[in-house]
């Protein structure tokens, strides 16, 4: 059965990797709205305090759905390839030191595996996502990626 999967940032944190502000919890009860009309089944989320926010806000709007955290939806930088990056965003990639850099190398194949899983056979899944910018991108590139390779011709 299908998988779909909602992928969703976290909403603004104030600092930076702080709680969410005001602006930010209006994000999430604004995100939470929209994907009103959607089935969710689970939500999941990083373990930082924006996205758990986020979920938490989100989640709201879905009595009974679970939520949980997963470090597979954390804040690290997936596996980038040197060969066409910007010089901005190679001076970014270099800026995470080479534990950093690991860390995502193993964490990303492992979420891709965890959220692009089919579904069970007897019934739909309808997922969010509550993530971070690099993940996220990364998440979307592997999907399209991944469309390609299906498409015939």
């Amino acid at each position: 059965m299908p998988r779909f999967l909602y992928l969703v940032r976290h909403g603004d944190a104030s600092p930076h990797d702080g709680p969410l502000s005001p602006a930010g919890r209006d994000q999430a009860r604004l995100v939470g709205q929209r994907l009103r009309p959607v089935p969710l089944t689970a939500i999941c989320h990083g373990p930082l305090p924006r996205a758990a926010q986020t979920a938490a806000i989100i989640a709201e709007g879905f009595p009974g759905v679970p939520v949980t955290a997963s470090e597979l939806a954390g804040d690290y930088i997936p596996p980038v390839g040197d060969a066409d990056l910007t010089a901005r965003f190679a001076a970014l990639v270099a800026s995470y030191t080479p534990a950093e850099r690991a860390q995502g190398q193993e964490l990303a194949p492992a979420a891709r595996e965890r959220f692009f899983q089919p579904g069970p056979a007897d019934a739909d899944v309808h997922e969010l996502v509550v993530t971070h910018n690099f993940l996220l991108g990364w998440l979307v590139s592997q999907a399209l990626a991944s469309a390609r390779r299906a498409r015939p011709g």
